[in-house]
This record gives structure tokens, sequence and C-alpha cells, in this order.
């Protein structure tokens, strides 16, 4: 007996919610193999505009809870995220026009990797203290806008919130530690996907029903990532480790699936 579609996609949800909670990023890299290769959703353009609309909202939901514990960095946050927004709306007009194989393969390319950056960048804790002020804007602004931008690109091309890809664009620009680079990461993952989400709705690529479940599920799956975030926070190479390891296994699945698809 085959599984209801409402529930592969609450499913599928909870398991983006959980590893936004927990590492901020990576949600909407595991959404849109979960929507094309679980839930079944044919049109990958579809399936990344539907994940845009559900990871923004779940992004959101943990967003709150970082703010909270005070594990956001509000005017890094802000300005990476400005600026990437303007490039997530390019990025993702681009997008729209790739043939949907051609693009799940290279997004799996970019995930591994990002992930084998992550884990071979150099052991440190970062800086705990940096803060975007008149003081500090000079050496750290035209590194927020020109990461930002580029995730920005990045994240509206691929469809994705781009929270794998802004945490270590926060590190580099800021040298801020990871736990506050997870948390301020959301605050662009919020911008990026409703950017998205906005560009792949005009073109009728959101399946709102399927989000809705989508949805549901993530922000359960949100507040155990959220508590166990929390609890591995001192462990900040752990935590490095398990991100980079949540990438490289599905964008090799990704990969091994892309290629498939476009030999066959």
């Amino acid at each position: 007996m085959p599984i209801p579609f409402d529930l592969l996609a609450m499913f599928s949800g909870s398991l983006v919610g959980f590893v936004l909670g927990l590492i901020g990023g990576g949600g909407s890299i595991l959404a849109v193999p979960l929507l094309v290769y679980v839930v079944g959703v044919k049109s990958p353009h579809v399936a990344i505009g539907t994940s845009a609309v559900a990871v923004a909202l779940s992004a959101l939901a943990g967003l709150i809870g970082h703010a909270r514990q005070n594990k956001v960095k509000w005017p890094c946050a802000l300005v990476f995220a400005g600026a990437g927004v303007v490039g997530a709306a390019v990025g993702s007009t681009l997008g729209k026009t790739f043939n949907g194989q051609h693009l799940l393969l290279l997004f799996g390319i970019l995930m591994v990797v990002i992930a084998s950056f992550m884990v071979f960048k150099k052991k440190d804790d970062g800086d705990p203290e940096v803060c975007l002020n008149k003081n500090t804007a000079r050496s750290l602004l035209p590194l927020l806008l020109l990461y930002g931008a580029g995730v920005g690109l990045l994240s509206g091309f691929f469809g994705i919130g781009g929270g794998f890809l802004v945490v270590p664009g926060l590190m580099a620009a800021t040298d801020m530690p990871l736990i506050f680079a997870i948390g301020s990461s959301l605050v662009s993952v919020v911008a990026f996907g409703c950017t998205t989400a906005f560009i792949y709705t005009l073109s009728g690529l959101v399946d709102w029903p399927l989000a809705a479940w989508f949805i549901g599920g993530g922000i359960v799956g949100g507040v155990f990532g959220h508590r166990l975030a929390t609890t591995l926070a001192p462990h900040k190479s752990h935590l490095t480790h398990v991100f980079a390891l949540i990438i490289a296994v599905v964008g090799s699945y990704v990969i091994v699936r892309g290629w498939e698809n476009l030999s066959g």
C-alpha cells in the first residue's frame, strides 16, 4: 500500500525543519531532493519553487528560537541578507531558464564542494564579539556585501534558502563563531527563500497545498533540531562535521541520480 502523499510531505518537511533548526542551513538542500525523489514531484522547477516557500517559513520559526538566545548578529545578518536578496532575484530569474536535470546535477556538485570547504577550513573558534558598527564598517561592510550578493545569486539560481552557503559566507566575512553564523544565517534563509518563491510564483511554479504539508512537518522538526543545536553548541567541531556530512551525503546522492537521469 503506497504511503499517502500528505504523510510523505510532512515527513520530508520534518527532516528539513530538523536540519534547519540544527545547523541553520542545509534544509533547502534537502528539500529539493526530498520533493523530487521521496514525495514524487515531477518537475524540478516546481520542487524548487515549493521548497523556497516551505524553507523560508520554516527558517523563520528557527530564527525566532535563535534570536531569543541572542545567537543572531543582527547588523551583520541584515546587511548580508540585503545584498543577497538582490543576488537571489537575479539568480532565480536565470535558474528558471536552465534545464531542470542539469540544475540538479550542478546542485549536487556545489553541495559536495561546500561540504569539503567546511571540513578542511582552518579550525578556530572565531570572534564572538564581532559587530558591524561605525568603527568596523570599513573592514566588514565590503566583505558582507560581496559575500552576500554572491551567496544570494547562487541561492536564487539553485532555488535554495542558501543557509549552507550563508553560514561559511558569514564566517569568512566576519570571523564570527559557527553558532552565531547559524543563527544569523536564518535571516538570509528567510529573505532569499521569499525572494525566490516570489519569482517562481509569478511563473506558477509553486504547489501551495504541498507547501502547506511540508511547512507543518518543518515546524515540528525545527523544534527538535534547535534543541539539539543548543546541546551541541559547546562542541563546535562536532556541529561543523554534522553540517558537512549531511551536505556531502545528500549532494552525492543528487549527483548520482542527476547523472542517471541525464544518461538514461
